[in-house]
């Protein structure tokens, strides 16, 4: 599944990096700790968090993440926004909560785990 095709099924506002939202989804990942999305968080995976601050970006540019999507309706601080703009990665927002955000991802087909 395509970037795009969540921002749609999810009601999703995107916030930074509008025009890198065809890249395809490998598998989603949910975490409020830097930490264990680095040592966790797989290529491609799209990352689930409340974190708003611009080290999440740093997180996902090591990761070579497909995106970000912050929960809660939570806004990304400027700093984040523009270093998301300048490392090319999506960041959206979502009203929901991590647990039915992360249900609803499942229910779409993104899974967590390799198989």
């Amino acid at each position: 599944m395509k970037l795009t095709e969540l921002v749609q099924k999810l009601n999703l506002s995107v916030r930074s990096a509008k025009g890198n939202l065809e890249r395809e989804i490998t598998g989603g990942y949910a975490s409020d700790l830097l930490s264990d999305v680095l040592a966790n968080g797989e290529e491609g995976n799209i990352w689930i968090t409340l974190q708003i601050h611009q080290n999440i970006i740093g997180v996902a540019s090591i990761k070579d993440l497909a995106g970000i999507i912050l929960v809660n309706s939570r806004e990304p601080e400027p700093e984040t926004v523009d270093k998301a703009e300048a490392e090319n990665i999506p960041v959206m927002v979502s009203e929901l909560p991590t647990f039915e955000l992360v249900g609803r991802l499942y229910n779409l087909g993104v899974g967590g785990t390799k198989e």
